[in-house]
């Protein structure tokens, strides 16, 4: 039987069924949550925490992207804390993706904060959101060894080049580590190494308070996108249901994401996920063994999605198909299925 999420978030989901913006809530004493809009995107905003620190001065997990939109919401957010922009000390980003990443560097040439991220991320920003000719070169052969038609590869491998103008180029001044703690007055934070949705994902745990701040790890509602990419692990998929194993018995009463709504039973939502990925994992052996020596793809096109295929953005086709492929690898990890070639990549159904 499906999970079905204690919500703690009451309001925010509310207002997600009512498809608006939620409002600036204080989650504990001491601490915020503020939507961040997302223009034209699905996911609607993120939720950026804001940390009030022993002595004056706030902390923030995540930034939004930036647009102005999205810096005049964060400043009227703090503004309801009780301070600005110029109050912040600390980003700690949970990872290098636009919408957690981007308006970091506007706040640190605000206010002087210091800028957190892991190090397997911030490897990457260069070649990301600067010199980006070798990351489209690889995303490309990516795109070619899924099989994705030659008419479909520049649609697919320009697709994510829009959101750059989304990010303020900023090198971290701290580079987390895993499982350690994080110098905040007032606060006692750990880092954990949670790679799966990006090399360097962390997430924040609160042992004292009983609380996960797990940006995209681990949502209410939906699964993270956990994609072959060429800036990722050769195993994704792997790595991220380690992940999942990892942080499941922290201690935690309530789990503060990223995206949606606050929920609680940390737990069951771990399991539900893994059996969502088993699922998965399942299907495409099953859509191998009735069409043996496909794509990856051509089994996307198969595959069951939120919505009509034709109704897919190209971003978000290239991470259908990135999923697809995550599958892939760690199903030939596990023999359970076998490939052939590379260009494209043909999957074949291991016989047992």
């Amino acid at each position: 039987m499906p999970v079905v999420v204690v919500v703690t978030g009451t309001v925010q989901k509310q207002a997600w069924i009512d498809n608006v913006m939620p409002p600036v809530e204080q989650v504990r004493p001491g601490l915020w949550s503020i939507p961040v809009p997302l223009p034209n995107n699905p996911l609607r905003y993120v939720l950026v925490y804001a940390l009030e620190l022993d002595g004056g001065g706030v902390a923030i997990i995540d930034a939004g992207w930036n647009t102005d939109e999205a810096w005049g919401a964060l400043s009227a957010g703090l503004a309801t804390v009780g301070g600005s922009i110029a109050d912040v000390e600390a980003v700690l980003v949970t990872h290098i993706h636009p919408d957690h990443y981007g308006l970091a560097g506007r706040v640190r040439e605000a206010s002087g904060a210091w800028i957190g991220l892991h190090p397997k991320d911030a490897v990457m920003l260069e070649s990301r959101y600067v010199d980006t000719d070798d990351l489209l070169e690889a995303m490309t052969g990516v795109l070619t060894l899924s099989g994705v038609p030659d008419e479909k590869l520049p649609d697919l491998a320009l697709a994510s080049m829009v959101i750059k103008s989304m990010v303020t180029m900023a090198e971290p001044d701290v580079l987390f580590e895993d499982q350690k703690e994080i110098e905040l007055p007032g606060w006692r934070l750990r880092t954990i190494w949670t790679p799966g949705h990006s090399p360097g994902h962390v997430c924040f745990h609160s042992a004292d308070r009983r609380l996960l701040l797990s940006g995209d790890h681990i949502l209410p509602r939906i699964t993270p996108n956990i994609s072959v990419h060429a800036q990722q692990f050769s195993n994704p998929l792997g790595d991220y249901l380690e992940s999942l194993a990892k942080v499941r018995d922290l201690g935690t009463d309530e789990v503060l994401p990223a995206h949606e709504y606050r929920f609680a039973d940390l737990g069951s939502r771990i399991d539900e996920l893994t059996a969502h990925h088993a699922d998965r994992l399942d299907e495409i052996v099953e859509d191998l063994e009735a069409h043996p020596g496909s794509t990856a793809w051509q089994i996307t096109l198969r595959m069951h999605w939120s919505r009509p295929w034709d109704d897919i953005e190209p971003f978000m086709q290239r991470q259908a198909n990135g999923e697809t492929l995550a599958h892939c690898v760690l199903l030939e990890l596990h023999d359970r299925v076998r490939r052939v070639g590379d260009a494209p990549a043909l999957f074949f159904a291991v016989e047992r």
